[in-house]
Formats: C-alpha cells, structure tokens, sequence
C-alpha cells in the first residue's frame, strides 16, 4: 500500500468518526441501531438467566416436597401404630374415650371494626353461638371463636377478650392465656412454686373444652410475681398478616 492511499485512508477514517461524533443526522441513527441490539443482547441474557433460575428453582422445589412427601408418610405411619396401640388399650380397658378432635377450615368474611386488627367475622358451617370454639392457624393458637348476634366472631391470639388455658414449661405449670391488645400476651395465675424461665415454651393443655392438648402458643420473654401467683409475658408464635383461612376446633375430644 502506498503513502498516498495510506493517508487518504486515514482521513477517510477520522472524517467518519468526526462525522459521527458531530453530527446529528448520522449520529441518531448510528446510536439508536446500537441501543437496540444492546437491549436485544441483555433481553436474551436475561431470558436466558431467569430460564436457568427457574429450571433449578423448580428442582430445588420439587426435590423439597418430595423430603416432605416422605416425612408426612413416615408420621403418618406412626400415627398409625400409635392409633392401634391405644385401640387396643382402650379395648383392654374398655373404655369409651375418643381422641379424634373435630377439625375444620374456615375462611374470614371481613374485619369487625376498621382498624381493628385483632377480630374478624368468619365463615363457619353449623355454628352452635353457645359454644366457644378454638382457632388455629398451622398447629398454633390463633384465637377463639365466640358469637356475637348469632354470628361467628374470632377473637385474634392479642385480643384482651382471648382466654384460655395453657401449661408453661417443662413442668407444665398451669395458667390462663389471653391477649392485651399489644404485640406480646400474657399468662395469669400460674401457682408460685413452679420454676418458670425465659424461653420456656407454652402449649395449650386441653382443660378448658376449647384446644385439645399441645397446640403451640409462644415463649416466656418474662415473669413477675405477686400475691401467689406467677404472670408471664408471652411472644406468641402465630403472627399473620393475611389472616384468610384457619382451622376451627368444633369438638376438642
């Protein structure tokens, strides 16, 4: 290549760039073809990442429900064996007893009051308004339910009018539960001899016809003591936001 033809390609080239740097009409289009093929470029990488993402997150889900598909069916087979082993010992004994609590989902109509977090019109079938029923929500105590002009009303675990019985600790020291309108609730009347701790944890025992025995309800954050008697703040566990469906106990036992 001659020096001729070397220079007139170097000008050539720096006019272009020149052109292209200053100029509008070539530079719009110039530019516009480019940002074109860069948001087809990250489209495509970004299909391409969110196929990938999805595709294990899938696998990663699927291989989870299958742990749990075993672990239902091994908890299923022990209860089972537990159901015949006290068959049998009710036959031994011959006792009436019954130990399958009457369960059933319901769904929420609407809050009571606007603003008003803590109680809810449910939907219930054959609703007895003399009876007080419990709520529960995933194998933890979400309220109770009680009638207000014939109707079903739930009662949330942090209404003050939501009572009833636990046992707190290791020791199972008995007390009555009910909420206070606030974030925690509070268990009253637990007999001053019981040790009771921070973190201990707090199950439903059954006594009151409303929860069967061992439903979930919280830890001890703190306890006090007076005239004989023990009281305890309690973080309780159910804490929904979207309080849509629950379980209610017709029946305890």
């Amino acid at each position: 290549m001659n020096k001729g033809l070397l220079s007139f390609f170097i000008i050539f080239v720096a006019l272009l760039m020149g052109a292209l740097y200053y100029t509008n009409t070539i530079q719009k289009p110039f530019i516009s073809t480019l940002n074109s093929l860069k948001s087809t470029y990250h489209d495509s990488v970004k299909y391409m990442q969110d196929s990938i993402n999805k595709h294990f997150f899938q696998a990663k889900k699927i291989e989870l429900l299958q742990k749990k598909i075993e672990d239902f069916e091994k908890n299923h087979l022990q209860m089972i064996q537990l159901k015949s082993e006290i068959d049998d010992m009710k036959a031994l004994n011959n006792s009436n007893l019954k130990f399958s609590p009457d369960v059933e989902l319901t769904r929420t109509i609407s809050y009571k009051e606007f603003g008003n977090f803590n109680k809810l019109w449910i939907d219930v079938d054959d609703y007895n308004s003399s009876k007080i029923y419990g709520l529960i929500y995933k194998e933890m105590v979400a309220g109770i339910v009680i009638s207000e002009n014939n109707k079903a009303l739930a009662l949330l675990i942090r209404d003050i009018k939501c009572s009833y019985a636990v046992y707190v600790g290791k020791e199972k020291a008995p007390g009555v539960a009910h909420g206070n309108n606030e974030k925690n609730i509070v268990i009253e009347f637990i007999p001053s001899w019981f040790k009771i701790e921070k973190g201990d944890e707090v199950t439903t025992s059954g006594l009151d016809n409303i929860f069967f025995k061992g439903l979930k309800v919280g830890k001890v954050l703190s306890v006090t003591k007076s005239q004989g008697y023990q009281s305890a703040i309690i973080q309780p566990y159910y804490n929904s936001d979207e309080p849509s469906y629950f379980h209610i106990i017709k029946t305890p036992r």
